[in-house]
């Protein structure tokens, strides 16, 4: 038998059940075990896990764990402009790209909203979401721990709140993406990205039949998805969309301005 004290500090505690939340914990198991292998067994996904210390020295997830150790456990990091979750031996994206559950569709369309990149579809399962999170080096999101505790996953969180309203807030201000924040570039159909489109050009009559008529008459302004050909325009649904980022934007800067 192996004994060991572990200690979860932070944002970690929310895996936790309560009466083991910021104390030491003894933990005993039989049988050689990776440090990795030992913080999933107690729920926590290894993503979520940036720094451990054991007895005082900086291990990586290979760690085998020895008798009396003594484990201490950070969250990741925010480290700006790599979306807050970097891992040792992992290089900085060019960018900063989302793939997300089947639970979080609410979500992915507000963050297409503010113009970040989501690969979103509601029929797929999690060893495909992996697979997507692995080739492509998008952060994963999802509200389901054991998809985090898949091998090939490098990068992602759980998204805590269940509240749509709340999961965007969340989502930003634990990731520091506040400065990459570009309202309406993104088409929140299929997250293609959105260019003006000038109503004299050839592509424009092409694409002119799905516009109303009663538009036509006094809008100039269009813009087009790349991807879909979604036509947009600045109408009333442009209206309640800049209303809710509105919101969002209002809530984001309160929480910036708080007491820390």
């Amino acid at each position: 038998m192996y004994n060991v004290t572990i200690r979860y500090f932070e944002e970690l505690n929310f895996f936790l059940p309560r009466n083991q939340r910021d104390r030491d914990l003894l933990y005993s198991f039989s049988g050689r075990r990776s440090v990795k292998d030992l913080i999933e067994s107690m729920g926590i996904p290894h993503v979520e896990v940036d720094v451990i210390f054991v007895n005082g020295v900086s291990v990586s997830f290979s760690y085998i764990v020895n008798d009396d150790d003594r484990i201490n456990v950070y969250p990741d990091f925010k480290l700006s402009g790599t979306g807050g979750i970097l891992k040792p031996g992992v290089s900085p994206p060019a960018e900063t790209k989302f793939v997300l559950d089947v639970h979080l569709r609410k979500l992915a369309r507000d963050m297409r909203l503010l113009g970040f990149d989501v690969d979103y579809a509601d029929n797929r399962d999690d060893a495909i979401l992996a697979e997507i999170s692995h080739r492509e080096n998008r952060i994963l999101l999802t509200c389901d721990r054991q998809l985090l505790m898949r091998k090939i996953v490098s990068r992602g969180i759980i998204v805590r709140s269940r509240d749509p309203g709340v999961q965007i807030i969340e989502v930003i201000e634990r990731l520091h993406l506040h400065d990459q924040i570009s309202p309406f570039t993104r088409c929140i159909e299929c997250n293609g990205t959105i260019e003006s489109i000038d109503i004299y050009n050839a592509e424009f009559a092409v694409e002119r039949s799905i516009v109303p008529e009663g538009v036509l008459s006094w809008c100039k302004d269009y813009f087009l998805c790349t991807s879909c050909r979604k036509i947009y325009w600045k109408g009333s649904h442009y209206d309640r969309l800049s209303l809710k980022l509105e919101k969002v934007l209002n809530r984001l800067d309160a929480g910036s301005k708080a007491p820390q």
